[in-house]
């Protein structure tokens, strides 16, 4: 393909408009953009984690309500019409959980977390104690400073991926497109506002009884299922768009055959094989800082 081939291929696959709002003029360079910006991801996502220990580290930002208006806004039960609106619910579980472990306080994606369960159980203790079940013991490290069990669960994921869906791991790592860009999401609000409601309580069903090796599970059967789809995919942007669409649509939605297929289609997962490959990720994210 001649260059102008590739520029004018390139140009119709990304936005005119930036993710900020600008138009981008006529001569703007597609190509370069796309191949510039598949390695910047990178590059953003750790300066945001080193931003988010900072802010965390200087205790001179004043935390706000902000998240309680951002929490389940579509939800009627959630509105401040409601009665009783389960914001104030909400804000004390949150505050609570704060107080009790202090090393983590709040974390944004926590919030869908607790109001999940403040919506199911219809209490703010049961909340709360389900809630410490879930960040201090099931996903130890996702959402204190550093998220190290996060980032280290995004890395796992990836070289699951690379492993059992080759294809799919090549194609992400050929574009330069970290983990995170992709997963964050599912992993931090453990598919709450992702996934179908029902579907998301199905999954927690199995993530209190069984642990946390079940997310790799749902991560898997989505990715796997929809393999041909992400395949097609040809730039950073068609593959962030191919996974947000593969958490939609019936699959998804029919919940019982879902969580059939989530303890089939990844194949075997041994623990202990995910326990290693914690424990390699782990360290090596710890060494690089």
């Amino acid at each position: 393909m001649e260059a102008a081939e590739r520029w004018q291929a390139a140009r119709a696959r990304v936005p005119r408009v930036d993710p900020y709002g600008f138009e981008r003029p006529g001569d703007f360079d597609y190509a370069a953009y796309e191949e510039f910006f598949s390695t910047y991801l990178v590059i953003l996502t750790r300066r945001a984690i080193k931003w988010s220990k900072l802010l965390k580290r200087s205790g001179r930002v004043q935390k706000s309500p902000t998240d309680l208006n951002r929490t389940f806004p579509d939800n009627v039960r959630f509105q401040k019409a409601a009665e009783p609106c389960l914001q104030q619910a909400l804000y004390n579980v949150l505050v609570a959980y704060g107080r009790h472990d202090r090393g983590v306080g709040y974390c944004q994606g926590m919030n869908f977390i607790a109001g999940c369960l403040i919506l199911v159980t219809g209490d703010e203790e049961v909340s709360f104690w389900l809630l410490d079940a879930l960040v201090g013991r099931i996903l130890p490290d996702y959402y204190g400073p550093g998220m190290l069990g996060l980032r280290t669960d995004q890395e796992v994921l990836g070289e699951l991926v690379r492993t059992k869906l080759p294809a799919v791991g090549a194609l992400l790592d050929r574009h330069g497109v970290p983990w995170a860009l992709l997963v964050s999401r599912w992993f931090v609000c453990l598919f709450v506002d992702v996934l179908p409601v029902e579907t998301v309580l199905r999954i927690w069903d199995c993530l209190f009884n069984e642990g946390s090796k079940i997310i790799f599970r749902v991560a898997l059967t989505l990715i796997k299922h929809h393999q041909a789809l992400i395949l097609e995919a040809t730039s950073v942007p068609d593959i962030c768009d191919k996974f947000k669409r593969i958490t939609k649509g019936s699959f998804a939605m029919q919940c019982h055959t879902f969580m059939q297929k989530i303890f089939s289609e990844p194949g075997r997962l041994p623990g202990a094989a995910v326990a290693r490959l914690r424990e390699h990720h782990g360290a090596r994210l710890l060494a690089q800082g």
